[in-house]
């Protein structure tokens, strides 16, 4: 038995290598990073690596294996160095550092799976929206939704939130539970999609798809009164309510959503403002005259 390890002579960087569990390749990438001092080079101008080499390719590779990157592992030695060679402090900092963000890696791992496993088991699309508006579909029948308004009610949470979604979810549960308004709101949709860029604002049609939208939202809402889906819908704002207290500064959220009771009073015509894409002048004009149709019914002075 030796008295100690200390090895009586150099090795070459293949042998320094093998001992550690690296390559010859990596050892002379951490020298021109200035990781590792260049090392004494023997007669034939090879490096030679003597036991402090060793020592600090050892911790190199330790503290790499832990996670802690390159540049953080050369700070860490940099710093004990100018504190003292029996000093930790470096290492000891970037350790404390590299735990904290393994403790946030752990809390975002956590949430992926959380959402991978919604996905799952609520079906691959209805598992991407917030549990404020899945709850709000529990009601529902599989498959009786079409693909089409899941896509919907996720545009519409990354623009209105939870809570402007789980209200739109409320106008697809009542199509979804009568065909003959589903029927008949396909029928408005494609006629206000003839609106396009070719159709002149002062068009006639733009005047009759615009009324034939408002006498469908008055049906439409009629049914979601007598089905007791409008009762569902002051709930669903009183729990939302619940769930994130009023403030002064309720408004738009930090993501540009619209955070609270603001979703419920906002017109159609003043939501298209908030979508990633522009309508026709045309269907613009149509969407203007339905909103004054519904004001006039409701009695709004200023459109009369």
């Amino acid at each position: 038995m030796y008295s100690s390890f200390i090895p009586p002579r150099q090795v070459k960087i293949g042998d320094a290598a093998a001992f550690v569990g690296t390559t010859p390749r990596a050892i002379r990438h951490y020298h021109e990073i200035g990781l590792l001092p260049e090392p004494e080079r023997g007669s034939d101008d090879r490096r030679r690596y003597g036991y402090d080499d060793m020592i600090r390719l050892l911790w190199i590779r330790r503290m790499a294996d832990a996670g802690i990157a390159l540049d953080d592992i050369r700070s860490a030695f940099t710093d004990t160095t100018s504190a003292g060679a029996d000093s930790d402090n470096g290492i000891a900092g970037t350790l404390e550092r590299l735990e904290e963000t393994l403790v946030a890696q752990e809390a975002e791992l956590r949430r992926q799976r959380t959402a991978v496993q919604r996905m799952r088991t609520e079906g691959s699309r209805i598992g991407l929206l917030s549990d404020f508006v899945t709850r709000r579909l529990k009601s529902l029948p599989d498959g009786s939704l079409r693909q089409a308004d899941l896509d919907s009610l996720l545009v519409t949470e990354r623009v209105f939130g939870p809570l402007g979604a789980a209200v739109q979810a409320t106008r697809f549960i009542a199509l979804a539970t009568h065909p003959d308004l589903r029927e008949e709101s396909d029928r408005v949709d494609a006629a206000e999609e003839t609106l396009d860029d070719t159709v002149a604002v002062d068009d006639p049609r733009v005047a009759q798809v615009a009324a034939e939208r408002h006498a469908f939202e008055k049906v439409l809402q009629a049914v979601i009164e007598d089905s007791g889906l409008a009762r569902s819908d002051d709930a669903l704002f009183d729990s939302w309510d619940a769930l994130h207290p009023a403030t002064a500064d309720e408004g738009e959220d930090e993501g540009g959503q619209i955070s609270g009771r603001g979703q419920e009073s906002m017109s159609a015509f003043e939501a298209t403002g908030k979508m990633p894409y522009d309508f026709s002048p045309a269907r613009l004009r149509c969407m203007e005259l339905a909103e004054e149709l519904t004001a006039h019914d409701s009695g709004d002075p200023s459109t009369r």
